[in-house]
Formats: structure tokens, C-alpha cells, sequence
């Protein structure tokens, strides 16, 4: 199989996991703090994962400055992008309760919520793309990572959504549309960039590492915290050290 059609494969299998949590949240009754804790534990795994393989690597690879401006770049320009969707209503695009506006309270805000569950998910897709570019196969604790946290990720906006009064086909079409575009992302994610320099490589991982960081600083956290409260910080490490064992044993 070419390494290109890998890239798709692994990256619909890790978008496939916000697929299976929709599912989960849509027919079961999961309690609000259980999903606090799964997102808190996703949090940790993906925070694990962009330190030591992301960052890590693309200081390695192309060295301390290129890493430093791409970190940044995908940080701000994730924040930029979530600042205006949350102007349209998808704010709360991950929470559980009943902080997500209905189409009827929000004009255009199912609209922003399916970008920005898009947003949140192309950065993750296009790291794991690129970490079969050095060849040797797919990372397995980046795609670790990005699958563990994708399934509360997909739970917890579900349940949200579902809550908001929007109805399975709407909500299945946003998580199979994001799954499809996750296997595009790291496809291209491959591809363009499989001949590309090293100090090139290095900026456009950052880039994926500072907007994942971003991300779950503004809305894996909050909703983590809503409900979980103290043991967020507890379980979140916990998360992180599960990353950290994975990629050790890889």
C-alpha cells in the first residue's frame, strides 16, 4: 500500500474515534463527570504526545527557532480561528451540558459548531500525516494519542449537540464529514511535505503542536473542570503519563 494511502487509512482510523464517542453519547447515558474524567485523561495523553513527539521532534529535526515561531503560529492562529467561530455560537462546541445554543438561540451556530470541530481536528490529522514522513511507519503514541482523545472529544460536543435539540443526522454528518477530512489531512499532510526540508517539517509539526496545545487549553480543559473539578488535575496527569509509557514502549 503506498505510504500516502497509509497516511489517509491511520488518520480515518484516529478521526474515526470522534465517530465512536458521537455514537456512545447519542445511545448511552453517560454521566456527566465520567466524561469530564475521559476528557481530562485526553487532555494529558494529547499534552504527552506534542511534548515528546512533536515538539521534540521537530526541534531535533530542524532545530530550535523554526519549532519556537511554528509553535507559536499554530497557537495564536488556532486562537484567532476559535475567537471568531465562538462570535457565531461554537464557544462551547465541546461541552456536554446545555451551554450549546440551539439553531433557534443562535442563527448559523450549528454552522460554527461543525467548523469548529473541524478546526480542533485537521491540526492532529496532518502531525500524525507527518510522522510517516522519517519513514518506519505511523507514530504509534501520536496515533495513540490523538484516538484516546478523540473518543471523549466526540462524546462530550455529542452530547452537547443532542442536548441543543439537533438531531442524529446532523450530528453524524458533522463527525463523518471531520473523519473524511482527518484522512484527507494527513494524506496531503504526506504528501506535501514528504520531500520537504527538515526546517520546513519542523515549523509545520509545531505548527499542529501549538494549535493542539491551544485547543485544549480553551475547550478540553474548561469542560474536563466543569465537572470534575479537583481530580481534573489528578486524572489529566494520568492521561499524560499513559502517552508517556506508550511512547517509550514504541
Amino acid at each position: 500500500m503506498p505510504v500516502w494511502l497509509q497516511a489517509g487509512a491511520w488518520g480515518l482510523v484516529a478521526g474515526g474515534a470522534l465517530v465512536v464517542g458521537a455514537a456512545v453519547a447519542w445511545w448511552v447515558r453517560v454521566p456527566a463527570r465520567v466524561v469530564a474524567g475521559v476528557m481530562a485523561f485526553g487532555a494529558g495523553v494529547l499534552i504527552s504526545a506534542l511534548a515528546f513527539d512533536l515538539v521534540d521532534e521537530a526541534e531535533r529535526s530542524g532545530g530550535l527557532v523554526p519549532t519556537a515561531a511554528g509553535f507559536l503560529g499554530g497557537a495564536g492562529g488556532y486562537v484567532l480561528a476559535n475567537a471568531l467561530l465562538a462570535r457565531r455560537g461554537a464557544r462551547h462546541r465541546k461541552r456536554s451540558g446545555g451551554q450549546q445554543p440551539s439553531e433557534a438561540e443562535a442563527q448559523g451556530s450549528g454552522t460554527a459548531i461543525a467548523v469548529g470541530a473541524l478546526l480542533d481536528g485537521i491540526p492532529e490529522s496532518v502531525a500524525l500525516g507527518l510522522s510517516l514522513v522519517h519513514g518506519g511507519g505511523v507514530g504509534v503514541a501520536v496515533l495513540s494519542a490523538i484516538f484516546i482523545s478523540n473518543v471523549p472529544e466526540g462524546l462530550s460536543s455529542a452530547a452537547g449537540m443532542k442536548r441543543a435539540g439537533r438531531g442524529a443526522g446532523y450530528v453524524f454528518g458533522v463527525w463523518g464529514v471531520i473523519a473524511t477530512a482527518c484522512a484527507l489531512s494527513s494524506a496531503l499532510g504526506y504528501l506535501g511535505l514528504r520531500d520537504a526540508p527538515p526546517e520546513v517539517i519542523a515549523v509545520i509539526t509545531s505548527v499542529a503542536a501549538g494549535a493542539i496545545l491551544a485547543m485544549i487549553a480553551d475547550t478540553m480543559i474548561p469542560e474536563a473542570f466543569e465537572r470534575a473539578h479537583a481530580l481534573t488535575g489528578l486524572i489529566t496527569t494520568l492521561g499524560f503519563l499513559t502517552a508517556f509509557a506508550i511512547e517509550r514502549a514504541s
